[in-house]
């Protein structure tokens, strides 16, 4: 799986003018789902990401995780994080699972984490949404998990 994580003071996915996802301080998590991956893959994705400690302690070092401040977690699929810009000028996307893989291995990442942390949010699978973020930092930081 892959997934990029920005540090956020808000967040938001709307839909048609609606909003559907929404969170203060915490962690937008954009995730793609490949073809070879499964529920283990996420758990260990989501483990990595509850205890990654990229908030700022007393001191000022980024020193807690987002379990440790009490964020949320906006999750968001975004199946353009498997693009291949290596051939031409408009990206593949053969890196991301079918989108039925896709979906449920998003819908079990969500389940799993509305399991593990008592703050999440979504946008919806597939859907055109559009996400609004105040970049806390910046911190933005890739992530790939097999």
């Amino acid at each position: 799986m892959i997934a990029l994580l920005q540090r956020v003071s808000e967040a938001r996915v709307d839909i048609a003018g609606e909003t559907v996802g929404h969170i203060g301080a915490g962690l937008l998590v954009l995730v793609c789902a490949e073809p070879e991956d499964t529920e283990a893959v996420g758990q260990k994705l989501l483990s990595k990401i509850l205890k990654l400690r990229i908030f700022a302690d007393e001191a000022g070092k980024m020193n807690r995780s987002v379990q440790d401040v009490g964020g949320g977690l906006l999750i968001v699929s975004q199946f353009t994080l498997a693009a291949d810009t290596s051939g031409g000028n408009r990206p593949g996307f053969t890196g991301a699972a079918p989108p039925a893989l896709g979906e449920a291995l998003y819908d079990r990442f969500v389940a799993l984490a509305r399991a593990q942390h008592p703050q999440v949010a979504t946008g919806r699978f597939g859907a055109d949404m559009q996400v609004y973020l105040v970049n806390d930092g910046p911190v933005t930081i890739p992530m790939r998990m097999h």
